[in-house]
């Protein structure tokens, strides 16, 4: 017997599981904040966590779905930015400023 057929057959387990993915939203405010994505995703993962708090679990779905979307975007935007910024450096286009004379 697996582990959600046994869930299945006994009512009261209702245990659930709905990600808000909290960790990766703040990584993404703390260090990947393009656009403010980091700091909305980082809201709608607290939003998500409060709804299953609460046990409403379509909507920390919902919640949880948005912020994991925010969150991808931040991720990509970020190492996108990363990456233009490190061509752009060794390409010479871009100067780092030199200190020092």
């Amino acid at each position: 017997m697996s582990h959600s057929a046994a869930q299945q057959a006994d009512p009261e387990s209702k245990t659930v599981s709905v990600r808000d993915h909290l960790l990766w939203s703040l990584f993404n405010f703390s260090y990947l904040n393009c656009c403010c994505l980091g700091f909305i995703a980082t809201v709608f993962s607290v939003k998500s966590r409060d709804r299953k708090v609460v046990g409403d679990v379509e909507g920390a779905r919902h919640y949880g779905s948005t912020a994991r979307s925010l969150n991808i975007a931040a991720t990509v935007l970020g190492i996108l930015i990363f990456i233009i910024i490190i061509a752009l450096l060794a390409s010479g286009t871009l100067m780092a400023m030199k200190y020092g004379g």
